[in-house]
């Protein structure tokens, strides 16, 4: 009917209510949204430490706490561990007596480096006494891997050794990278043995070393070096396992990896602890012409991480095996000081 209004629709309470409620939850997401592309995540920050803690969380290596990336200590907010009590910002050990600075040489990216650690007399001491036997009962058979595990899992020496990891795993986040500079600080401690000898059912025998002992004396034999890296690439998180050649008398370590890289498709790939070399690199010849051609007993030490497939040293490894087999590498000789660089890697190796 002309001139007569349309009379307006009237919105029920439910209907307003709905609305309302549809307009807060609107309102929160864009909040959301906004928070979420302010985190450090979205803008490429590190938002962990390097053994995985958040950032304002304690790790679980006691005193130590995630701070802005960099793993500090805090012992008033994450205490300190059963082998240790706290003084001051401190969690320090009755072993930690008579303190020696080391630096702990490695190559990274072909570019020498050092590493600061302090050890201790005390504890190297203290491991210096402990007894190298274990007892058996008659129907037990003494093995290779009991002493391992003696030496890599004793109590006292990880409170001091866990440090180093610390050190390590706050140079960098990427694992890849901390297995890297594990590898090389262990292969550049220099090779030698120790002038002690230790009774062995009435026999002299050489004196074998704790990891611990050979951060501090500074040198180590094969052994010895690779249950040092061993420890820390377990710590640091790796699937980790010992090869003991028996008939060459050498133990190297083994790396969790992909299959087809692995060292005689075990799924661990190589790494000679002896000097500088190539993660991979088995085709190396020891003193005395000696190579490494008997089957392996392997010692399980952990489960963890794997190495990525297309990591850069495989390649570099089957480089370095061409050129000491003498097949067609084109510019050998120029890759081969590249290598050599790159790596700090030597020209003579031990076994034994």
């Amino acid at each position: 009917m002309p001139g007569k209004f349309k009379k307006k629709k009237q919105v029920s309470w439910p209907e307003k209510h709905e609305f309302f409620l549809s307009l807060v939850s609107f309102l929160i997401f864009l909040t959301l949204i906004v928070l979420l592309f302010k985190s450090p995540t979205i803008q490429g920050k590190i938002h962990t430490c390097g053994d995985g803690t958040f950032y304002e969380t304690c790790s679980l290596t006691k005193p130590y706490y995630c701070e802005q990336g960099a793993l500090i200590e805090k012992t008033f907010v994450c205490g300190c561990s059963e082998f240790s009590e706290r003084l001051g910002d401190s969690c320090i050990t009755h072993l930690q007596k008579g303190p020696k600075n080391l630096a702990l040489k490695y190559i990274f990216d072909g570019e020498e480096k050092e590493l600061e650690f302090t050890a201790y007399k005390g504890l190297s001491d203290y491991l210096s006494v402990l007894p190298r036997t274990i007892s058996y009962s008659n129907e037990e058979k003494p093995l290779r891997a009991d002493f391992s595990f003696k030496k890599i899992n004793e109590g006292e020496q990880r409170e001091l050794l866990l440090p180093l990891i610390i050190k390590i795993q706050n140079l960098t986040n990427d694992k890849e990278e901390q297995a890297r500079i594990a590898i090389s600080l262990v292969q550049n401690i220099q090779f030698g043995f120790s002038d002690k000898t230790d009774s062995f059912f009435g026999n002299q025998v050489n004196y074998s070393r704790y990891p611990y002992e050979v951060l501090y004396d500074a040198q180590g034999i094969c052994g010895e070096k690779s249950e040092l890296l061993a420890f820390l690439l377990r710590e640091i998180g790796y699937g980790v396992v010992l090869f003991y050649n028996q008939k060459e008398n050498h133990e190297f370590v083994g790396i969790k990896c992909p299959i087809e890289e692995s060292y005689r498709e075990t799924g661990y790939c190589f790494v000679e602890t002896t000097g500088p070399s190539i993660i991979t690199d088995d085709s190396i010849e020891y003193v005395g012409g000696i190579k490494l051609e008997s089957e392996p007993e392997i010692i399980f030490i952990s489960d963890g991480y794997s190495l990525p497939k297309n990591l850069r040293e495989y390649k570099d490894a089957e480089i370095m095996k061409r050129i000491r087999q003498g097949k067609f590498v084109l510019f050998s000789n120029s890759k081969l000081m590249s290598l050599r660089e790159k790596y700090g890697l030597v020209e003579v190796y031990y076994s034994g």
